[in-house]
């Protein structure tokens, strides 16, 4: 990886779970609250962040009206948003919503690569890893070869992948099955392993903040916004930690290296 570019900050949000009005998440969590209070911590940091990405379940129900709720919540971020949908989102109406949105294609998956500082200095390259309806994650051949293009195309230019279904293992049994599938993994990993300028591959899903050793490099999974997971590691019936608080992540390139910071944003942040 070489040295190039100077000082950036990209925050990354996760798991939202935007909902509507009145709603609350196992009707005690106010998931909205929560990102706003994210949202403002953001805001103060300095210095600015350069971008500010979303990594997926943008919303819980993928309904036009909770689209254009998190569009309001959003709205206090005076950097670029980008966003990526996760198991929760439904592509139609987050593009009916953010049609101003461009950077990712009108129909179809929604991959996109994004370029920050002079270039060559850094990359991002989105991947959407959802199939709708389902709560795991996959990839298709189309996808997989866009990704290698990029990735064949600028070796020597640091790379943030970014996707909302993890492809390693975390040891927590219920969100491992709904990880990204088998064939998928395998074909990233193949990847992945051949080229050495990713710097880090980000995801969500989870609701805990995990790092992994993966395929070369370092895969970094996202709290999220709204609530995190219990840890768990039996196999138990899934619930939420309700004595975490919400958080999210800052990626800091200082031009030779990415350091990831995890961010727990308590009730007087």
């Amino acid at each position: 990886m070489t040295a190039s570019g100077g000082n950036m900050l990209i925050a990354q949000i996760s798991d939202l779970h935007v909902m509507l009005p009145g709603k609350h998440a196992f009707d005690t969590i106010d998931t909205a609250a929560h990102l706003s209070r994210c949202i403002k911590h953001i805001v103060k940091l300095q210095p600015r962040p350069a971008a500010v990405i979303a990594s997926g379940d943008l919303v819980d129900e993928g309904s036009e009206t909770e689209y254009r709720r998190l569009r309001e919540l959003l709205a206090p971020l005076t950097m670029p948003v980008y966003l990526m949908p996760g198991n929760h989102d439904r592509r139609g109406p987050l593009r009916a919503i953010f049609t101003d949105h461009d950077y990712f294609a009108p129909t179809g998956t929604m991959n996109y690569m994004l370029e920050f500082g002079a270039p060559g200095s850094f990359l991002v390259l989105a991947l959407d890893t959802v199939v709708e309806g389902e709560p795991h994650g996959a990839l298709d051949d189309a996808q997989l070869a866009w990704l290698a293009a990029r990735l064949s195309s600028a070796p020597h230019q640091p790379t943030l992948i970014l996707m909302h279904h993890p492809p390693v293992a975390t040891g927590m049994v219920l969100m491992d099955g709904i990880g990204l599938e088998p064939a998928s993994t395998l074909a990233l990993k193949n990847i992945v392993s051949r080229h050495r300028q990713i710097a880090r591959i980000g995801c969500g899903h989870v609701h805990r903040a995990i790092e992994v050793n993966w395929a070369g490099t370092q895969v970094s999974i996202c709290p999220s916004t709204a609530f995190q997971s219990a840890l768990a590691f039996d196999g138990s019936a899934w619930r939420p930690a309700m004595n975490e608080p919400p958080g999210y992540q800052l990626h800091h390139w200082n031009g030779r290296e990415l350091a990831t910071h995890v961010i727990a944003v308590q009730s007087q942040s």
